[in-house]
């Protein structure tokens, strides 16, 4: 048996080995968390020197891309989302053609990215190695499968990235991340290099934040010649594929259709039931679905063309993968797991269908959009879900989710996916379709429409928010209005609750403070009451004044009467000199005499019985303020000379007789008999026959005289 002294070393031993263990672990995480996991591999691949002048630099210069671990790079194993597929792969002898064409381009690739477990799923989850962390809502997914491509460039981690989309692979993550994804043309982009998923719906896609780069990076791709930008001469709104959406429709739709109206008017907008044009333009699909069902279940066109996707794609997976995973027997998620090893019966007959399918939608979908339009439907119908949620499983979920993809995925058209900002704390994002070989005209179109549809998008929000505001206006009111039935059945206590609910959803009504103010000080509460019927006074000081007057004869005054509190009022002239009121103002005014010298400036404060007299070095004018408010602003001239006078003149006061009466009241019970008289004098300004104001006054005046 060994010594105690030697036990004690050997777990000294296992607790410094764990706190190493436990050390490596918590750097590795903190690695990952500092880029939000987007990465499995960081390397570089600069590109060659600039051309010497007076030839035009590399196109992509100073971009920085990274790939999705899908793609080739010369002596790196692609792990295609799985440890067992990277445990049993050479490194690749050769670097993707699409990459080497991007790097000859002047783009600096950076490093491989996050894939979903063998690029199969639409969430982006990877327990193998990690699921990347979405920017713009952490708790939810990111997309899939190229979710670490997608969060690479949604947290500025690189300017551009590549993925591959099968079934939604760039797409899906491009609207849950809140960034720009492109899929091109089937065929337009070569797939040499790339492990596949389904060959005849694979694209290679790429991502992008900025419409410009996102462009750039696809006239080098698409290698298109040089052609003349053209608008959209017909905008399509796929009706039928927005009533799939849950919570964002009213975000989606009117943001395009807006932003539409203003760059091209009004005319190029149509509307389409896609549904209803597949069934007349695809008859093998219908076919297809009445061998499957012998007609007993009836189902649009799109969720048809959804199952035929699905179909194809575990078909032509099986097909270039079914043979390893046969021979490795591969720990996989056991969602991906159960697909994959469903037995398929397919005959060579449904197989040739699937093709005719294919032509046929890509001849309607041509023959809907023509050279020129665009058809727009939502990306996904849902917000990204949650992190592990069991709604992914869901079949009536991804039945509507395919049925959005499937449109370009089966057509071959290209799609982009144009983030919208947000819905709530959720991404929200439009997708606009092109035909087949219309890549470089979709190019065109987002980079002519992104700037109106964020800004539309901004509009509508705002709106949404300003629709808020009115909503807890009105039940401010209400809470107001069962405040004054409280306070007129003596219930106090309960009419400052419903006095503080109002303030509470409208917090700029002086109203609503004064209100309380009276209820406290039924309660005896004066400092309370003091301090609403202050804010009360604040809050409703409003410009009332702001006029030019010109005085031709220097011997007449000007009154400039108060209608009302805002900025409605009259002016009368020729009123005969030295008639001008004695009251001081409680306000603020600012003025201007311009004449052929340079202007004088002055302002008047919050002064309390007397006149305030401006002066100026130049002795040619002296110049008599004296207010009373409501009744008038009267301004007194006097000068040597006979040139005409212009006067500027501003007023800030406050109409709230009852917030003054209030506060007056509560600092006479405070003992603040002086700041109460003045409140009293105040309120008599306002409304010169208020009895309790007068009472108040002359009772607190007699009382300290």
């Amino acid at each position: 048996m060994a010594s105690a002294p030697a036990n004690l070393w050997v777990l000294l031993g296992l607790g410094l080995a764990g706190i190493l263990i436990m050390t490596k672990k918590l750097k590795k995480n903190k690695v990952v968390k500092q880029d939000f996991g987007a990465f499995v591999l960081r390397f570089q691949l600069l590109p060659p020197p600039q051309p010497s002048p007076p030839k035009a630099p590399h196109p992509l210069t100073g971009l920085t891309f990274a790939v999705s671990d899908v793609f080739d790079i010369d002596g790196f194993v692609t792990g295609f989302g799985n440890l067992d597929w990277e445990r049993t792969h050479e490194a690749a002898s050769q670097t993707s053609s699409v990459v080497s064409a991007l790097v000859e381009g002047g783009a600096t690739c950076v490093g491989k990215t996050v894939v979903a477990e063998m690029a199969y799923s639409i969430s982006g989850e990877n327990k193998n190695y990690g699921t990347p962390t979405n920017p713009t809502a952490p708790a939810l997914i990111p997309g899939g499968s190229s979710s670490g491509s997608a969060v690479a460039v949604a947290a500025d981690l690189v300017h551009f990235s590549l993925g591959t989309d099968t079934d939604g692979g760039v797409r899906v993550p491009a609207g849950y991340c809140g960034v720009i994804g492109f899929r091109p043309s089937y065929g337009a982009v070569s797939h040499m290099g790339i492990v596949p998923v389904s060959s005849s719906c694979d694209t290679v896609g790429w991502f992008a934040k900025d419409p410009i780069i996102l462009r750039r990076v696809g006239h080098l791709l698409l290698q298109v010649p040089f052609a003349v930008q053209r608008n959209p001469r017909s905008i399509i709104i796929a009706d039928d594929c927005f009533q799939l959406v849950k919570n964002s429709v009213d975000r989606v739709a009117p943001v395009v259709i807006k932003s539409t109206e203003k760059l091209f008017g009004r005319q190029v907008l149509k509307h389409e039931n896609i549904g209803d044009y597949l069934d007349l333009k695809v008859p093998s699909l219908k076919l297809f679905h009445s061998k499957k069902s012998n007609g007993e279940v009836k189902s649009s066109s799109i969720r048809l063309l959804a199952n035929v996707m699905e179909l194809v794609k575990r078909h032509e997976f099986k097909c270039n993968h079914g043979e390893w995973i046969s021979s490795v027997k591969p720990t996989l998620d056991p969602v991906i797991a159960a697909q994959i090893r469903e037995r398929l019966q397919i005959s060579d007959m449904e197989i040739e269908n699937f093709r005719i399918i294919r032509n046929e939608i890509r001849v309607a979908l041509n023959s809907l959009l023509k050279d020129d339009g665009i058809l727009v439907i939502p990306t996904i119908p849902d917000p990204p879900l949650k992190l592990g949620g069991k709604e992914i499983l869901s079949e009536e979920y991804l039945s509507r989710v395919f049925s959005l993809l499937s449109l370009a995925s089966m057509s071959g058209c290209c799609q982009v996916t144009v983030p919208l900002g947000f819905h709530g704390q959720n991404p929200v994002s439009v997708s606009l379709v092109a035909r087949h070989g219309g890549d470089r005209f979709l190019l065109d179109t987002v980079h002519t429409m992104y700037a109106s549809l964020q800004e539309q998008a901004d509009i509508i929000e705002k709106s949404k928010l300003s629709a808020k505001v009115v909503s807890q206006e009105t039940s401010a009111e209400i809470a107001k209005e069962k405040g004054n039935q409280a306070f007129k059945d003596k219930q106090w206590q309960k009419a400052i609750g419903f006095y503080t609910e109002a303030i509470r959803l409208s917090g700029t009504n002086a109203t609503y403070y004064s209100n309380r103010a009276a209820a406290y000080l039924e309660l005896g509460s004066f400092l309370q009451a003091e301090a609403d019927s202050s804010t009360a006074i604040n809050l409703d000081r409003k410009i009332c004044i702001n006029q030019q007057v010109t005085f031709g004869n220097l011997k007449t005054e000007a009154y400039l009467h108060v209608i009302d509190s805002n900025t409605s009022y009259k002016a009368l002239f020729g009123r005969p000199l030295n008639c001008s009121l004695d009251k001081a103002p409680f306000c603020i005014f600012s003025f201007q005499f311009c004449w052929p010298g340079p202007p004088y400036w002055g302002t008047a404060r919050s002064i309390v019985h007397r006149p305030w007299t401006s002066w100026s070095d130049n002795t040619l004018f002296i110049a008599t303020w004296s207010v009373r408010l409501v009744d008038a602003v009267t301004v007194t001239l006097q000068s040597l000379i006979e040139d005409s006078l212009q006067l500027t003149v501003a007023c800030l006061f406050c109409m709230n007789v009852k917030a003054y009466l209030r506060r007056g009241t509560a600092r006479e019970m405070l003992g603040y008999y002086h700041e109460a008289i003045e409140d009293f004098r105040y309120a008599l300004v306002l409304e010169p026959t208020n009895k309790r104001a007068a009472l108040s006054a002359e009772r607190l005046k007699n009382l300290f005289q």
